[in-house]
């Protein structure tokens, strides 16, 4: 197993359900990530174009290993339908070892998934 500082969980904020289960789709086939879980009704709070916003979300954790980071990251800015859309990644800590190995696994490109998150 690696150490958990080789993964990571990016957030990702889509306007509905439809688009982040699109990107979770196009993420997860292209092996960018292991995972992505729905976090659905968020709101929102933010200055944009000088003014102050406030929209319903949709949050997006992906699981995934810091080398798919920039792929992952290139492959949202090319169909998310925002301008600037949330793209953060936060390093791990430390993560249980199965799950971290699983995550390793189901990044490869020569793989199959074989669990659910």
């Amino acid at each position: 197993m690696k150490s958990a500082r080789s993964f990571r969980i990016v957030m990702v904020t889509a306007p509905d359900l439809k688009t982040a289960r699109k990107l979770i789709q196009i993420v997860v086939k292209a092996r960018y990530a292991a995972c992505g879980s729905l976090v659905p009704k968020i709101e929102s709070h933010y200055w944009w174009q000088r003014k102050l916003e406030h929209a319903s979300e949709t949050l997006i954790l992906f699981k995934t290993t810091s080398r798919n980071f920039k792929s992952l990251e290139a492959l949202i800015l090319k169909n998310h339908p925002y301008d600037t859309p949330e793209i953060v990644a936060l390093p791990l800590a430390s993560g249980n070892a199965r799950f971290l190995d699983w995550i390793s696994k189901e990044t490869r490109q020569d793989k199959p998934a074989s669990k659910k998150c």
